[in-house]
């Protein structure tokens, strides 16, 4: 049938963000990650078969989450990392992070296949690199990975484990790093794409079945697709121009599930996003693409 493109769920997200596909549960979540500075709920689920979907609301603001062995979650809120329980919605603590910089908080985030929780920071006015990359171990403790960052986006691992993946967002940036599976420790940084030439800001990432590097463009609109080498494969145009995330999914791992954001207002002073009197028509909207014949990996669930 070739390439399509659909809305697949109206969910008006005010900052959809960080799709996963759990395969035990048939299951596709994602965060709104501002929802409830406005009201909305911060937490999504739909169940495949059915297209049921669950949301359940939160206090504070969640950049990511990644779900448990036991099916619960672990969330990136704003200030650290909890523990949530989706039938008594019972939140617990489990380290919090940046406390004394109400302007640093969680964002986006991954699980690797040791079952450890790589997130990273951003500043909220999106100006200075004063956030780290984190690492959540199954015996629940933190590795601090990384420094000097704006905005964390998009960490995803190469097919063999051996490549991590991330974007500094603000610095217009891709590097790629040698990843120890068995430690999580990084090495050897290098650049891997820039956005400068680009239309549009990297956020959320993952990699394919083949090795490819996707990336969704917000601001510009585009899923970008890049090769092992660092050039681009392959654009597709989506109907929003704030997409922020991406992931494969569906019973064989050949669907692409996008996030995207509805809000208009935005914290920060520079004049990267453009300015709109209302969102795009659908925008906040939870978007399916289908047949390219190409199939993504499992996401693992965290090991704690």
């Amino acid at each position: 049938m070739g390439l399509q493109i659909e809305s697949l769920i109206t969910s008006n997200n005010h900052l959809g963000e960080g799709p996963i596909w759990d395969e035990q549960s048939q299951s596709l979540f994602w965060v709104d990650g501002t929802g409830n500075r406005v009201g909305k709920p911060s937490l999504w689920r739909m169940e495949y078969a059915s297209q049921k979907i669950s949301n359940w609301y939160l206090d504070k603001e969640i950049g990511a989450m990644t779900i448990r062995q036991n099916g619960n979650a672990i969330l990136a809120l704003s200030d650290g990392f909890y523990s949530f329980n989706f039938s008594d919605e019972s939140l617990e603590p489990i380290v919090l992070i940046n406390e004394d910089n109400p302007r640093v908080r969680l964002n986006d985030g991954k699980t690797d296949r040791r079952g450890r929780f790589i997130v990273g920071g951003m500043d909220d006015k999106e100006e200075q690199d004063i956030c780290s990359l984190w690492s959540l171990n199954s015996d629940f403790s933190v590795t601090q990975l990384e420094t000097n960052i704006i905005c964390s986006n998009g960490p995803c691992w190469s097919p063999d484990n051996s490549i991590f993946y991330f974007a500094d967002t603000f610095k217009q940036c891709f590097s790629a790093y040698s990843y120890n599976i068995e430690t999580g420790a990084l090495s050897n940084r290098k650049e891997f794409s820039k956005s400068n030439d680009l239309d549009g800001l990297y956020d959320g990432a993952t990699v394919d079945a083949e090795g490819y590097l996707w990336t969704a463009m917000v601001i510009g609109g585009d899923l970008i697709r890049y090769a092992p080498d660092g050039s681009i494969d392959l654009k597709i145009g989506m109907p929003v121009k704030n997409i922020t995330s991406l992931c494969f999914g569906g019973p064989n791992l050949d669907e692409i599930f996008v996030t995207s954001m509805a809000r208009v207002s935005h914290p920060a002073a520079h004049d990267l996003f453009a300015k709109q009197n209302k969102p795009q028509f659908n925008a906040g909207s939870l978007f399916r693409v289908t047949g390219l014949g190409i199939k993504g990996l499992p996401e693992p669930r965290f090991a704690g």
